[in-house]
């Protein structure tokens, strides 16, 4: 009776390595870039609350809004862009092809930072709704849009931490010898 092993992974000993390890990459920056639904969404409920409070406050509120709705929304889009240079790295500069190492953990190494960078969505939802909250607070009093900005810059960056996470991780599969 044949190996489960050989059965499963068999076929592993007629591939290219780089090409598996390219392969497993390419799934692997497929899976990161899912992380960008966290900004979307989030960069949509802020712009959402801006919206809202300038049709509350179109004469006092409105542009102070925007204005925070705006930083906060940059600030949301970093757990995408984490994801984005994993991907980018593993398409165009893959570490992994020059180690020389067992093929599958290596292919799944691409794969796991790929996967690694789906927690991006978290901070990019919550930085989000931080923004929108901000940008809802300032539409309502424009004249503590400087104490609303500094908490809502604290709270993101608080909530970016397990972006950072997901980011050292990836980086430690692509880079470090296993």
């Amino acid at each position: 009776m044949p190996d489960l092993l050989e059965i499963l992974f068999g076929w592993f000993s007629s591939v290219d390595p780089n090409a598996l390890i390219l392969a497993f990459s390419a799934i692997g920056a497929g899976l990161a870039m899912i992380a960008g639904i966290g900004p979307g969404i989030g960069q949509g409920f802020a712009a959402g609350k801006a919206a809202e409070a300038m049709g509350k406050n179109p004469e006092h509120g409105g542009r102070p809004a925007t204005l925070v709705m705006l930083l906060g929304a940059a600030v949301a889009e970093t757990s995408g862009i984490f994801s984005l240079v994993v991907a980018i790295i593993m398409l165009f500069a893959n570490p992994l092809l020059s180690k020389g190492g067992i093929v599958l953990v290596l292919a799944a190494s691409a794969l796991g930072a790929g996967l690694a960078m789906i927690a991006g969505i978290g901070p990019g939802i919550g930085q989000g709704y931080a923004a929108g909250k901000a940008a809802e607070a300032v539409g309502k009093r424009p004249k503590l849009q400087s104490q609303v900005v500094r908490t809502m810059l604290l709270g993101q960056a608080v909530a970016q931490t397990t972006g950072i996470y997901a980011l050292i991780i990836a980086l430690l599969l692509l880079f470090v010898s296993l």
